[in-house]
């Protein structure tokens, strides 16, 4: 891991800029969500998506850039064990990131997709279920020290899922893990590692907790509580190579969810308290 860390530190150029003009609260989630894990805009549909996580129920939520819940899909076969992170594909279909694992020791591994055409209903069916694995994990859970393979974050690209794992390690150091899962539902798939990055060494402000690909499929941005990391020039398939802009947000929430709305606006949404909801935010990118 060490060693792997190294090597994609020495291929990234870092660029790093502040900012608080360019970030802006947009309005207050809706009321009936508490814990919005997860941030997406759907080419299918005008809303913005998201979900709660683990003991919550298996709804899709989509509301506008007013705080206004539109619309809520019950997804009737399958559950939330820990839903975490959406994404979707070109022709506007949703997939849930069922892979939360805060404790490392879940098996049951899973991505949901979601059928663009069910996205205004009341009700849905996951249309296809992939499941895959971590190789590298042997134990369920691992010693303290070897817990790296919870997920938040993930996002879709040439029909390929690519997952961003949140350090639970008891010697955190920053480091997120880039895997690559095959979009098939036949079989249990192994994750397959692509590389990995620093983000920084205090867990509350690096741990990352959402990502998502630019509409242009040219950007990659990474989200931990108050910073973002953008990445560009990538060389492949390891989207965590080639440039890196540090954003500081200056702004410490529970951010868990992110996305772009265009090339150069990228929204995020927090969990909130147990008295009130949390917000809708927006960077612009210089």
């Amino acid at each position: 891991m060490k060693a792997l860390s190294f090597l994609a530190l020495l291929s990234i150029t870092f660029s790093c800029s502040q900012t608080q003009e360019n970030f802006s609260t947009l309005a207050n989630l809706p009321k009936k969500l508490k814990e919005a894990s997860a941030c997406e805009i759907s080419k299918a549909s005008p809303l913005i998506w998201t979900i709660e996580d683990n003991h919550n129920h298996n709804i899709l939520f989509g509301f506008n850039e007013k705080g206004e819940l539109i619309k809520s899909i019950t997804i009737t076969n399958v559950e939330n064990n820990d839903w975490e992170d959406l994404t979707s594909d070109d022709q506007g279909n949703i997939y849930i990131g069922d892979f939360g694992n805060n404790d490392n020791e879940r098996q049951n591994l899973a991505i949901y997709k979601i059928n663009a055409a069910d996205l205004n209903k009341d009700q849905a069916k996951a249309e296809s279920i992939v499941q895959f694995y971590y190789p590298e994990q042997t134990e369920f859970p691992p010693k303290k020290k070897d817990r790296i393979f919870d997920v938040e974050s993930f996002f879709i690209y040439d029909n390929k899922f690519y997952l961003f794992t949140k350090n639970r390690s008891s010697k955190f150091d920053g480091t997120t893990v880039l895997y690559e899962v095959d979009n098939n539902s036949t079989q249990k798939l192994p994750a397959k590692k692509i590389g990995s990055f620093l983000t920084c060494e205090q867990f509350n402000n690096c741990a990352v907790t959402s990502a998502d690909i630019s509409p242009n499929k040219d950007k990659v941005a990474i989200l931990s509580s108050d910073k973002i990391w953008i990445f560009t020039n990538w060389k492949g398939n390891n989207f965590l190579s080639g440039n890196v802009e540090k954003i500081e947000l200056n702004h410490h929430t529970q951010k868990e969810g992110v996305c772009f709305k265009d090339e150069n606006t990228i929204l995020m949404t927090d969990e909130g308290s147990k008295k009130s909801s949390g917000n809708l935010y927006q960077l612009k990118l210089k």
